[in-house]
């Protein structure tokens, strides 16, 4: 047996950030090296990507994962103990046909992704490497510009807004932690507006303010108005960035504001988004349509790609397949690049890969429903993707990440380079 051989391995139920069930995956050596990693869990999803396992019913909600959990032991385990971890595409196959669902169904997408994800922390430390560096393979790290969340709407705070994530982009500083610098202070500043105004209702699932405004405008003026008041400049250094998550307010045909009681048509839906982005320093906009709206997301990227960074989620869902469809008809700029909407770290890479090679910005994100995982974090700088969307500056599922990434820029001392706007096209 090689010494980065799997000798042994266990998962256990552990609890997400909604406190929900999840799946955490250790992996022991033939070397004694260890790996874990956690599943995390979206809220708002898009229809092809890989489907968690939950055992529905009444307990926890429908969201336990004993079935799952049975899988991992009775199937994945027995299968997997003997396989070579340093070799990740060798064991993700092994998985991938395990389950034999193009989806990963039968056996979850949530343990499948966390079984892949600790198979890399195991032979990272079995080669006694930083994460980021057996990522890397080689090729030069970049440490990645931060989209954080200041408001949440959406999917994510019972709708109480009808865009998903109202968010800063500080493109302009000269490291990462100058960047979580300025966005502490837009934070504090977007606070104390939203106490003045009367308008907080809480905490969103990723950690943002809670409000309710009138209209999404008022949104986006609160935000522009914090990024000024906080002393940034939107255009040079800190620009906004919204997720629509279309998906969520579309029914039977229209766009349903409920925010502001009104229904769009696509027509007058597309001419409502070009309109936001024509009037505020917008950097990044996220499904702006529905995924299976190609024809406004072709129109929208012809018009719009060199004002603002037209990012796929829904629409592309971490999938090779739909990235390259993506590519051949110009529905948009960039890939927001999730593991566990892929199932697998070699499908994320193959859909990463292919962003990439057509000129796509790349940026790794997390979901809704997180964990102290801080895997993701290594993976945006070990594969250059000089972006990284995490969720808001609070909870510390979200500064797990954040500070995980502080702490890789120090370790690289001179060799940290931040993207900064040129990630953005701003220099």
């Amino acid at each position: 047996m090689s010494h980065l051989d799997i000798a042994s391995m266990e998962g256990r139920q552990v609890w997400d950030s909604r406190g929900r069930p999840t799946i955490e995956v250790e992996i022991r050596l033939s070397n004694g090296a260890v790996g874990r990693a956690i599943a995390p869990a979206g809220a708002s999803t898009g229809a092809g990507e890989a489907l968690d396992l939950r055992d529905g019913g009444a307990a926890f909600g429908g969201y336990g994962v004993s079935e799952a959990m049975a899988g991992l032991r009775n199937e994945i385990i027995p299968v997997l103990i003997g396989l070579p971890a340093d070799q990740q595409e060798l064991v993700d196959g092994t998985l991938e046909a395990l389950d034999g669902t193009p989806q990963l169904s039968r056996l979850g997408g949530n343990a499948l992704i966390a079984t892949s994800l600790a198979i890399a922390h195991a032979a990272a430390a079995g080669r006694d490497e930083p994460l980021w560096s057996y990522f890397a393979m080689g090729d030069a790290p970049l440490i990645p510009v931060p989209e954080i969340q200041i408001f949440g709407g959406g999917a994510h705070a019972a709708g109480a807004m009808d865009l998903q994530d109202f968010m800063v982009v500080p493109f302009g500083a000269s490291s990462f932690r100058e960047a979580l610098e300025w966005v502490a202070e837009i934070y504090l500043a977007a606070g104390d507006l939203v106490a003045r105004r009367g308008a907080s209702v809480g905490v969103a699932d990723e950690g943002g303010y809670w409000p309710v405004f009138d209209s999404n405008e008022q949104a986006l003026d609160a935000l522009l108005t914090s990024i000024e008041k906080a002393g940034f400049d939107p255009e040079t250094q800190v620009g906004m960035s919204i997720d629509v998550a279309a998906n969520q307010f579309f029914r039977d045909g229209s766009y349903i504001l409920k925010a502001e009681g009104r229904a769009l048509s696509t027509e007058e839906w597309y001419d409502q988004v070009a309109g936001w982005v024509r009037s505020y320093p917008i950097a990044m906009i996220e499904d702006p349509f529905t995924e299976d709206d190609h024809t406004s997301h072709q129109k929208f990227t012809v018009e719009f790609k060199d004002r603002t960074q037209i990012v796929g989620d829904d629409l592309l869902v971490t999938n090779r397949v739909n990235v390259e469809t993506a590519i051949a008809d110009g529905s948009c700029t960039a890939l927001l690049c999730k593991p566990n909407q892929a199932g697998t770290l070699t499908r994320t890479k193959n859909a990463f890969d292919a962003a990439k090679a057509a000129g796509l910005g790349t940026i790794v994100s997390a979901r809704s429903g997180e964990s102290e995982d801080t895997t993701i974090a290594h993976l945006s700088v070990g594969w250059a993707s000089g972006q990284f969307k995490v969720g808001s500056f609070t909870r510390s599922e979200r500064m797990a990440k954040w500070n995980e990434m502080l702490r890789i820029e120090e370790s690289l001392g001179a060799r940290a380079k931040y993207a900064g706007g040129s990630v953005l096209g701003r220099n």
